[in-house]
């Protein structure tokens, strides 16, 4: 079995699949670190740390949660702004829509997996974790950001996982969400380590980002443009 590395790597990099890296089996107790199948606690916990001590450490829901379509949906969302919230400097960058976005993304407002890496770089993010985007636009977004920024991807899946994240969580529910608030909770208490946002480079990196945005803020809420153009309606069958 290959090891996962961090980016960037290349324009092509071969993908996880052909370094002989695959999921760990449904119900096997383990979950998929650096392309090494590892207990799914200690998986849990080296999530935490990387979220905890990497630089801006930003999560990317997608539509499986952003739109709220049932109860399941809307309850991740609430377990992952709790998640967020216990994360010091932690941001939320949503992809709501997967068509592209044209002609300019708002790298501060979405991510697109069209063009993840603007984000990531624009954003100066070194971890990131997906979780609620479909695996087919995953699988794409984290092969982009691998190729081309030296972020640490991590992916937060209810189905089988990605081999091209970093660290992939499988069969994600509401009680392993539970799991991964509690061990970033159990992390901060034992006080190993630091989080990258109470370091004094990273209170500088926040106090920059949080000026930036007061002086770009919009005066009211009425006047916030989310997006900076219109979505393609994409092709119309009866066009000629």
């Amino acid at each position: 079995m290959g090891k996962l590395q961090v980016g960037p790597i290349s324009i092509l990099p071969p993908s996880a699949t052909m370094q002989d890296i695959f999921q760990p089996e449904k119900g096997s107790g383990m979950q998929l670190v650096e392309g090494e199948h590892v207990p799914e606690d200690q998986a849990i916990e080296h999530w935490a740390i990387q979220m905890l001590t990497r630089r801006n450490p930003t999560l990317f829901p997608g539509p499986l949660i952003v739109w709220g379509w049932n109860e399941a949906a809307c309850h991740k969302a609430t377990l992952s702004l709790e998640l967020v919230k216990e994360i010091p400097g932690c941001n939320i960058i949503p992809m709501p829509d997967y068509r592209p976005i044209y002609p300019k993304i708002d790298p501060e407002a979405v991510i697109n997996p069209c063009h993840p890496n603007l984000t990531i770089d624009y954003n100066k993010i070194e971890v990131c974790a997906l979780i609620g985007i479909h695996c087919h636009f995953a699988n794409i977004t984290l092969k982009m950001i691998r190729a081309n920024t030296n972020c640490y991807t991590t992916a937060l899946c209810q189905y089988d996982g990605h081999e091209d994240a970093l660290l992939a969580i499988r069969d994600l529910d509401g009680p392993k969400i539970e799991k991964l608030i509690a061990a970033v909770k159990k992390v901060k208490k034992d006080g190993n380590i630091t989080p990258w946002a109470l370091t004094p480079e990273g209170k500088e990196e926040l106090e920059r980002i949080a000026e930036f945005k007061r002086k770009n803020a919009a005066a009211s809420k009425e006047e916030a443009v989310l997006f900076m153009a219109d979505l393609e309606s994409g092709l119309d069958e009866n066009a000629e």
